[in-house]
């Protein structure tokens, strides 16, 4: 492919005079690469050997000089020994490209996208001052290695993207560089940051740190990293106090992010930082003494060499992270030491002294890491640069139609933008045993190790691994911790906690405080009848029917069925006076039995006597029936029988009361009337009155019979296992009729109650149905009112009530005569003066 001859500030076509020829000349200076080799092909590289620029006095006056690149950033350097390390490798191998050389052109961008923009010129254009008559042709590079961060990754991709040179980055993980739209050259040997931030939230969330504070570099790396970690912390439930960013060129920006990290009351600090960024922040933070927080960070700084300093530990120490996987290059620890001070740099300390060049000059400050190799052990993008070598050594190698003891075809001509295309089809495991690939975006496999900030047996720092995250594996598998061997801030053994509130327990739910995250909030008790069975539940849940909540509302229990029983006190009370109530009235009826010949027993029909004792004690057994468990016979035999008993009863008191008047109705001339209401009509007004009573409740239990229900509504912890009614006019027909008839009954007996005799028996029926009628008066509001089984007490209650008060009124003062009076239960007293009552019986 021809590529365009880009110059620094433009194109620029020279023309001499007329006649002589046009030439492409290069404007300003050209720039040289750090470190370089010759080769048949070449790699370019850009690192920033040097971290730090300083800007020159600039007077507008003349051309300002070149920027001072200074501090050494060692993992950088490490960077351009493993690129060089990989090439010479390579070039000495016998089957991948076994007749073809490789060379290389190294720059250092000094940490500046300034500098990112130049290096990227001179990889395509090379050192020519001038190239011919036209200012086009191939690259000078077939690939470009680097850059180490997104931002300056982003500045080289854009400016060689057109031109289809591919570049290859071992660190920048911008997940805005996903776009092949935008970058369809840019490959990278490590994953997104899609994957990194997502992580970070997983990790938060995995420890119970629902309450964090955010710093980011001001930069595509920071920004697009940290816009992924919030969303995914939102997900995961975490809440962020907040979010700064800042830039290494702000300081005042990183003073107020200091400021806010000290009065905020997150304990965790989540650090998507470059490791230019992060140094400076560490710097701030030792400086005022701001310790004890626990820091997550990135892997471009959480195994960073040069953040070790003497007070860096009581910041960072107890620190977790994400890094890249450690691989062991074999052979690459004596490189390092011995044979690239002797074949790649030429720089030495005997040829500065004799030399003026400007390049060893600017070099001389890497002289001194010439012995130095402790950092290589844990050296981690050196494997990312190295599969990135292999990458294109391996395109190459296709291109050339490489063979097995045939070599390589030289006179095949490579152009980068077949190189982007082989990329794309690589597929191949290296010495150290992991497989190189590019996915669809031109990333590789997400695989991160969890390390962990510790001090070492001999008291140094060490990044311990404690687990690893890899994408690739199915959900729920993809994370594994070792939370055992993680050391916390202080080193402690014990986790910190970094919450706006604590955790609400099982039986509340969590109420956002007003105007605040919702990490922040009060813990609220369940209402009665829900339940929250876990920690930091958000809601309570309703316990299904017959359940209800515990004291401590974290649990459902079956709840307690009640009904009145035979068991329980009330119960037995009431069954007492039932069966004691049986047998006065079976006393009653025995002591009739014995006496029945006797005046008194004789008197107002003895036969009504006896039906209405018999009455009285099917009443008070009908009591009965409403104590246990209620059933669907139980309930529907309860309201019958007492229907139908009662009217019993008053039909028998209403015959008793209609005798009484008929009786002095008869002593009048010429009456005639006990003719009309004799035995047989009282026995057969008893049966009608009873008759229609059956009639309603044969209809009441054909329509709509009263059925066992489980009352839920009335007491909320238990059941009231009760008797519904079914039909409610057929309940209060049958009282309404019960209650016509004890009316009826009252009124004659009270218009019976002067009437002259010795014995009147009007006067006790007339207070017997005033009992009566009182009791069950006052009985529809009670019942109506009464909760639960007492409503069933209130019925017994008024049944026994009226039982014993028909029983005392009538027939007391008839037994009192009768055992302790027996001189006035003679016929002379009953009959007086008026000698009426032969005609009772």
């Amino acid at each position: 492919m021809q590529l365009l001859w880009v110059v620094v500030v433009g194109l620029l076509g020279v023309f001499g005079a007329e006649g002589t020829e046009a030439v492409c000349r290069m404007l300003g200076s050209p720039e040289f690469p750090v470190l370089s080799k010759v080769g048949d092909v070449t790699i370019g590289g850009a690192f920033s050997i040097h971290s730090k620029t300083t800007q020159p006095p600039l007077s507008f006056t003349e051309t300002p000089p070149p920027l001072t690149c200074s501090s050494v950033n060692l993992r950088e350097f490490r960077f351009a020994q493993t690129m060089i390390f990989a090439i010479d490798e390579i070039n000495n191998s016998d089957t991948l490209l076994p007749n073809v050389s490789i060379g290389y052109r190294i720059y250092d961008n000094c940490g500046s996208t300034l500098y990112s923009m130049r290096a990227a010129m001179a990889l395509m254009n090379g050192q020519e001052r001038t190239v011919g008559k036209a200012c086009f042709g191939q690259s000078a590079v077939h690939a470009i290695i680097g850059e180490s961060e997104s931002s300056s990754t982003i500045v080289m991709s854009r400016t060689t993207g057109p031109f289809q040179i591919p570049v290859i980055s071992h660190s920048a993980t911008c997940e805005c560089l996903s776009s092949r739209k935008e970058y369809p050259s840019f490959f990278r040997t490590i994953a997104s940051d899609l994957y990194q931030s997502r992580a970070l939230a997983q990790l938060v969330k995995y420890f119970g740190w629902s309450w964090v504070g955010a710093v980011n570099s001001d930069s595509d790396y920071g920004n697009n990293g940290m816009a992924i970690f919030l969303a995914a912390a939102q997900e995961e439930g975490v809440c962020v106090e907040y979010s700064e960013k800042f830039s290494r060129t702000e300081p005042e920006k990183l003073l107020k992010v200091v400021n806010v990290i000290r009065g905020g009351t997150a304990r965790v600090i989540v650090g998507f930082l470059a490791h230019v960024e992060m140094n400076n922040l560490l710097e701030e933070l030792s400086l005022q003494n701001i310790t004890g927080l626990q820091f997550i960070g990135v892997e471009a700084w959480i195994t960073a060499d040069s953040l070790v300093t003497p007070t860096s530990y009581s910041v960072l120490g107890g620190s977790l992270g994400f890094a890249v996987q450690k691989a062991n290059i074999s052979g690459f620890s004596d490189f390092v030491i011995k044979q690239f001070w002797d074949t790649a740099f030429q720089c030495t300390e005997t040829s500065h002294q004799e030399s003026v060049s400007s390049l060893c000059s600017e070099s001389q400050d890497l002289i001194e890491l010439r012995d130095y190799d402790a950092d290589v052990d844990e050296l981690r993008y050196s494997s990312n640069i190295y599969k990135a070598i292999y990458a294109v050594a391996h395109s190459l190698h296709s291109l050339l139609k490489c063979k097995d003891g045939l070599g390589c075809d030289q006179n095949v001509r490579t152009e980068p933008w077949q190189v982007v295309e082989s990329l794309k089809q690589v597929n191949f495991t290296i010495k150290t045993g992991d497989q190189v690939w590019f996915d669809s975006t031109g990333a590789a496999a997400a695989r991160y190790e969890v390390v962990n900030w510790q001090r070492g047996p001999d008291g140094g720092v060490q990044f311990k691994p404690v687990g690893y995250y890899d994408a690739s594996l199915p959900p729920g598998q993809q994370f594994v911790l070792r939370t055992e061997d993680i050391m916390w801030p202080g080193e402690l053994q014990q986790m910190p906690v970094s919450v706006c509130s604590e955790s609400c327990p099982p039986g509340t739910r969590k109420a956002v405080q007003k105007g605040k995250p919702v990490c922040c909030y009060d813990c609220v008790p369940c209402s009665e009848g829900e339940i929250s069975n876990a920690t930091d539940s958000n809601g309570c849940i309703d316990c299904p029917d017959e359940y209800w909540s515990n004291l401590g509302r974290d649990k459902c229990i079956f709840q307690a069925i009640e009904f009145l029983t035979f068991t329980e006190v009330m119960g037995i009370v009431l069954m007492l006076f039932s069966l004691f109530g049986v047998f006065l009235t079976v006393l009653v009826a025995i002591l009739y039995l014995i006496k029945k010949d006797t005046p008194i027993v004789r008197a107002n029909n003895s036969e009504l006597s006896f039906l209405l004792l018999f009455s009285l004690t099917l009443c008070f057994l009908c009591s009965l029936t409403f104590i246990g468990r209620p059933s669907e016979w139980s309930c529907m035999l309860r309201h019958t029988a007492f229907g139908i008993t009662f009217v019993l009863c008053i039909s028998c008191v209403l015959g008793k009361t209609i005798v009484v008047l008929m009786v002095f109705r008869a002593t009048l001339p010429a009456s005639n009337v006990m003719k009309w209401f004799g035995p047989p009509q009282q026995r057969l007004s008893v049966l009608a009155f009873t008759l229609i009573q059956v009639l309603i409740c044969a209809l009441w239990l054909t329509v709509s019979p009263p059925f066992p229900y489980k009352n839920m509504k009335t007491y909320k912890e238990k059941i009231i296992l009760e008797c519904n009614v079914g039909s409610a006019i057929g309940f209060w027909v049958v009282l309404g009729y019960i209650g016509l008839l004890s009316l009826l009954c009252f009124v004659l007996a009270f218009l019976a109650r002067k009437l002259p005799d010795n014995f009147n028996e009007a006067k006790f029926i007339t207070f017997s149905m005033l009992i009566f009628c009182a009791v069950w008066i006052t009985f529809i509001p009670a019942y109506v009112s009464s909760p639960g089984k007492f409503t069933v007490a209130v019925e017994i209650f008024a049944i026994l009530a009226s039982s014993y008060g028909m029983l005392f009124c009538i027939f007391a003062p008839k037994c009192y005569i009768i055992m302790f009076k027996p001189e006035l239960n003679t016929k002379k007293h009953m009959m007086g003066k008026m000698k009426r009552n032969e005609n009772l019986h």
